[in-house]
């Protein structure tokens, strides 16, 4: 049986066991949960970064999940294609990955089922060096103890769209709670990006917040899924376009009609926060769920 090493422990996130409890639960307490949240939640936005400036929110939408749902079978986990690429979605389709919490295994039979619908390949090696989605998983281990995982590498084209449609079938026709992860962090802003339309300096990256990356938050609050995709490819506002948009297909798929915006911030404003200091570049972060 492959089991996936993870590749980012100790750099993203704790290392070891007892110090990725701790770091999970320190995320849990940074931001509170919104009174008003969908009575059932069947997906969730997260970013992807080091969890001292995105851990938080990635929490968050995993509490909100927690708080609706106490036992969840599967996580349907889409990720960035930072370093695959080909066109077509790559499912990571049986075996376990291994994180400082241990183990958690595949779930092989919604795999098939996935695959089944084609609009995805068989494709572990797309996995090996891809962190968006392995810095989801230690939540997953923490929150929801023996909830099994598929995840998805989606790249930023129009496969990601039927990819969402197509899981959203699979899961209404199971009897498992499903709940699906779309892992993106959105604009990347100043110059050590290569990114700068608005200039460099405070008001640049509040820009690249308030306007570039609410231009792709609005459209997946809205559940446009298509419109998620032509807007990351014109304005630079998402890493992981494919995998939110798929994401969001499949929350539409499954009668979502709308999102809710759990937080929203970049990580010029967590420098400034727990560090003292500010940088000219920066990284928009949002978490969401429908």
């Amino acid at each position: 049986m492959q089991t996936r090493r993870p590749i980012v422990a100790g750099r993203f996130y704790a290392g070891t066991g007892d110090s990725c409890t701790a770091e999970i639960n320190q995320c849990l307490e940074e931001y509170p949960l919104p009174a008003s949240l969908p009575e059932t939640i069947v997906a969730g936005i997260v970013p992807h970064a080091g969890w001292t400036f995105s851990g938080g929110l990635a929490a968050m939408v995993f509490s909100a999940i927690k708080r609706r749902h106490r036992q969840v079978d599967t996580f349907i986990i889409f990720g960035a294609a930072h370093t695959y690429y080909g066109r077509t979605p790559a499912v990571y389709s049986s075996g376990s990955w291994r994180t400082p919490l241990g183990e958690v295994v595949i779930d092989e039979e919604l795999a098939q089922q996935v695959l089944a619908e084609g609009a995805a390949v068989s494709d572990s090696e797309a996995h090996s060096s891809e962190h968006s989605i392995e810095v989801q998983v230690p939540f997953i281990q923490q929150l929801f103890g023996g909830a099994k995982i598929l995840p998805i590498v989606v790249p930023p084209t129009d496969e990601a769209l039927a990819l969402g449609g197509n899981v959203g079938s699979v899961i209404r026709q199971s009897d498992k709670k499903v709940v699906c992860i779309g892992s993106t962090d959105l604009t990347h802003y100043g110059p050590g990006y290569g990114f700068t339309p608005m200039g460099v300096g405070a008001e640049a990256v509040q820009w690249a917040s308030k306007v570039n990356d609410k231009k792709f938050i609005d459209l997946a609050l809205a559940v446009k899924a298509e419109g998620m995709l032509a807007d990351a490819a014109e304005n630079c506002n998402a890493c992981g376009a494919g995998a939110a948009a798929a994401a969001v297909a499949a929350a539409k798929a499954l009668g979502k009609t709308e999102g809710v915006l759990l937080a929203q911030t970049n990580s010029s404003e967590v420098m400034a926060q727990k560090m003292g200091t500010t940088s000219s570049d920066s990284v928009g972060y949002a978490a969401i769920v429908f």
